[in-house]
């Protein structure tokens, strides 16, 4: 289901195609981080890393994310540049694919700054690509989509049986996550 509502709220976009709408700013900000791939990946990594984690972590780790990612569009609304934003959104896919393919837990002061790391230049990129229009529906959008896809991601590790298999398949995602921000790195 919630795969679904996504799908229909990045479907709508282009019936609030007419600039200046706060629905449009809303529908763009909604979709930004579902229709790129590296970040797609990376939201929907940090819920299954998040899943593999103890206690606090589970909700701390996506919140932060979503913290410092508009840390990161305050960064770039006030013109103050970030060095190699594609690249550090690159090494977030990389990074927290790795995570998950080793099944690693790390330990809340470590996790917590990493992820806070990535999630600023994701934030970053997704207010220098705003456009024109109402800055705070757009905001308010790709924070909402974040949340969403950190929350299909959880899902989807919790659904995960705790078994041999279980961990295989979250194994082969993480190792595919990983791939795909090894070849962002080229891209």
């Amino acid at each position: 289901r919630p795969l679904t509502l996504l799908a229909l709220l990045s479907a709508t976009a282009p019936v609030f195609a007419h600039p200046g709408h706060d629905a449009a700013r809303l529908a763009s900000g909604l979709s930004h981080p579902i229709g790129g791939l590296d970040h797609l990946l990376a939201m929907l990594a940090v819920g299954l890393f998040a899943a593999l984690q103890q206690k606090r972590a589970r909700w701390m780790l996506p919140a932060s994310f979503v913290l410092a990612m508009l840390a990161g569009a305050s960064l770039s609304a006030l013109a103050i540049e970030l060095p190699a934003v594609e690249a550090g959104i690159a090494a977030s896919v990389l990074g927290l694919g790795l995570l998950i393919a080793f099944l690693a837990r790390l330990p809340l002061p470590a996790a917590l700054p990493l992820v806070a790391a990535f999630a600023l230049f994701h934030g970053h990129a997704h207010h220098a690509e705003m456009g024109d229009g109402s800055v705070l529906a757009y905001t308010l959008g790709f924070a909402l989509a974040t949340a969403a896809l950190h929350l299909i991601g959880f899902a989807l590790a919790r659904l995960v049986p705790d078994s041999v298999l279980g961990r295989t398949v979250l194994r082969i995602s993480g190792g595919a996550i990983a791939g795909t921000g090894a070849l962002l790195f080229g891209a």
